[in-house]
């Protein structure tokens, strides 16, 4: 093991230093075992460690699947040389042929071993088992080269999963302060990180009691599948989008979760909005093209109204074509959306190519994209299956895709975020079939993140005195949500 981790060391498979990780969050560690393709001896090396590893814990299996996509070139080559069969999984579905997102001879009932390169919160071992288990297949366990020792393990074993590491980080800061590669002040700096930085417990992320569920309104209920987190908590998890991570870190900074629904035609009382409601919220929505008055520099001065103020943009675009299409709206013509805005949304009716068009845009500039899963207008047909839709694509798109346009959450990954519009301090609806809830029905009773509010400000007589109360009233029910589940 020891020359295995002089050679990982050697070629830059583990680094140190100050690196910003997918979170945005700094750490003093980075794992870049990609590489390692690159080096033939060393890659066989890793591989037999993991095959060894499953074998001394007398693990039996009919085939091998790794993670994408570190751990595809390991399970292939422990597939090779063992003379097991292997199974591939997809990130995404292919939008042709059998739009599998398993390649490989399924036998419903055999046990499939799950390999990986790096286990951190073991969210990508769990969507891989959680994709084989719908096949049919059984999944016990995992077998990983690095285990971060940040709570991973303990996640994976509530979940079924016994995950097997041929080395764990801590072993691995030992080899190497052994070696002479790094000093006793990295060592306690990268130790103190994880501390700092473990991922909480399943039975501590867990959503409301069942009395609680049980008591909420028929069409109104937080799903029992919630992870309860605070804002703040979320920000840090290893999964997140970094967008998504700093719009939780400015929510709880600001102490809003308030979305100003900026729906002018106006220029200058689009700035004006902006300038004097900043303060109270977290994300503005734009609608960029019903601008009678339009002009790029308009949103170089709401970039840096936005930055001075700290909140983000979210232009309202709803995008709804094929993935050409899309991307060309989104990158070019006169509004060039992408360049000013940190996260957009679409319709899932075209199916996967409406992502993947924006995807090719927007990931590059680390962009976001919201999935519109529910609509607050009465008779809306984005419900049942088409909401589920939704959420399969935004979970195979998680790399772009940070959450949902919802009435209620949706989804069981904590890193997505759900935005609710429709919302004025009383419910109701008006003559064109805009159903609205409160804040407290949307954020404590529905397990929503943030409220949209549009004309419950803007028709005010006073726009930041309201927007003030929605954004207390947002906030006092996101405490009294946190209250209720974690006493």
């Amino acid at each position: 093991m020891e020359s295995v981790v002089s050679e990982l060391y050697g070629v830059q498979g583990v680094k140190f230093g100050d690196f910003v990780l997918k979170s945005g969050i700094s750490s003093p560690i980075y794992f870049d075992l990609r590489v390692i393709v690159s080096y033939p001896t060393l890659m066989n090396q890793v591989s037999d460690l993991l095959w060894q590893t499953a074998n001394k814990a007398g693990i039996k299996c009919n085939s091998v699947c790794g993670v994408p996509y570190t751990a595809l070139p390991l399970a292939s080559i422990i597939c090779s040389s063992n003379g097991i069969p292997m199974l591939i999984r997809r990130k995404e579905a292919k939008d042709y042929g059998t739009r599998r997102l398993v390649e490989g001879t399924i036998i419903p009932g055999e046990t499939c071993l799950i390999i990986e390169d790096v286990v951190t919160s073991g969210s990508s071992v769990l969507e891989t088992a959680d994709v084989l288990r719908k096949e049919g297949l059984k999944v016990t366990d995992a077998v990983v080269l690095l285990d971060r020792e940040q709570g991973g393990r303990a996640r994976l074993d509530e979940e079924g999963i016994c995950l097997h590491s041929v080395c764990s980080l801590s072993k691995l800061l030992e080899i190497l302060n052994d070696q002479g590669k790094i000093d006793c002040d990295m060592v306690e700096s990268v130790k103190t990180f994880i501390r700092k930085n473990t991922c909480p417990p399943v039975d501590k992320m867990m959503n409301c009691s069942t009395k609680q569920l049980n008591n909420q309104p028929d069409g109104g209920t937080a799903k029992k599948h919630y992870k309860e987190m605070s804002y703040g908590a979320r920000a840090q998890l290893p999964q997140i989008h970094p967008i998504t991570a700093q719009l939780f870190k400015i929510m709880e900074k600001k102490q809003t979760n308030l979305c100003l629904a900026a729906d002018v035609i106006n220029s200058k009382e689009l700035l004006q909005l902006a300038d004097s409601l900043g303060n109270e919220i977290c994300v503005l929505k734009t609608h960029v093209d019903i601008l009678n008055d339009f002009n790029p520099d308009v949103f170089k001065e709401l970039r840096a109204i936005a930055n001075r103020l700290e909140f983000l943009i979210f232009e309202d675009r709803k995008f709804a074509d094929i993935g050409n299409t899309v991307k060309h709206q989104y990158e070019g013509g006169v509004y060039k959306i992408a360049l000013w805005s940190d996260f957009v949304n679409a319709h899932v009716v075209p199916g996967p190519g409406v992502v993947k068009g924006l995807k090719e845009v927007g990931l590059p500039l680390n962009r976001g994209c919201l999935l519109i899963a529910e609509m607050s207008s009465k008779g809306s047909l984005a419900t049942g299956d088409y909401t589920k839709a939704a959420v399969r694509l935004a979970e195979e798109h998680s790399d772009f895709v940070i959450g949902f346009i919802s009435s209620s959450n949706i989804s069981s990954r904590s890193e997505f975020i759900h935005m609710t519009p429709g919302v004025q301090m009383q419910i109701g609806a008006d003559n064109l079939d805009q159903q609205y809830l409160s804040p407290e029905e949307v954020i404590n009773k529905k397990a929503s993140d943030i409220i949209i509010v549009g004309r419950g400000i803007l028709s005010a007589k006073d726009c930041v005195e309201a927007a003030r109360k929605y954004k207390k009233a947002g906030w006092e029910a996101y405490l009294s949500r946190l209250s209720s589940v974690n006493n």
